[in-house]
């Protein structure tokens, strides 16, 4: 069963020729166990971050009877589904709240030289989007995979001062200014 996915298609990225430059790490691996007439039978579980540290990140999730294997799917599934993840000055443009299934994440940006305040999963992906300084909490569910997404969705949320610009039809100046300048 796929569980539906954060809409994320505004920010789809394809990494065709730069492959190599992404960077994987297997964040979870699960183990399931059926017990049968015959004995048990192991599956695993295996959920792999990539990115290449400069905006791009990809989560992937596989499934097989040996860990490799599941590792090797997870990866294949990861590089497809590559996003890109607005970084201002080494940190997230502004703050968010990202949610999926029964999992929050509270995002906020931080100031330089705090360094990546997050828990181990969503740390890894953070790091290989390139995000140098954040501060995250976790809220309600801690389940690794819906932690990945809820971040992912955050980051869906978040758009830069360009963009908000654009949107309003606006310069980046006029919509900084303070009031009564």
């Amino acid at each position: 069963m796929r569980l539906a996915k954060p809409a994320l298609s505004s920010r789809r990225f394809a990494l065709n020729n730069n492959e190599s430059q992404l960077v994987d790490k297997v964040v979870h691996i699960g183990r399931v166990t059926k017990v049968v007439k015959g004995g048990r039978i192991f599956k695993f579980t295996a959920t792999v971050v990539v990115g290449d540290y400069a905006g791009h990140v990809g989560i992937g999730y596989g499934k097989a009877r040996e860990v490799p294997d599941a590792i090797k799917k997870a990866l294949e599934y990861a590089k497809k589904n590559l996003i890109e993840v607005p970084v201002v000055n080494g940190t997230i443009p502004h703050a968010t709240v990202g949610k999926y299934v029964s999992t929050e994440i509270i995002m906020k940006p931080a100031a330089p030289g705090t360094g990546i305040i997050a828990g181990s999963v969503t740390r890894a992906l953070l790091e290989l989007a390139g995000v140098q300084n954040i501060l995250c909490k976790s809220t309600r569910s801690r389940n690794p995979y819906n932690s990945l997404f809820a971040i992912l969705d955050g980051f869906s949320k978040m758009r830069t001062l360009n963009e908000v610009a654009q949107v309003r039809g606006k310069k980046i100046e006029e919509i900084i200014a303070k009031p009564g300048e």
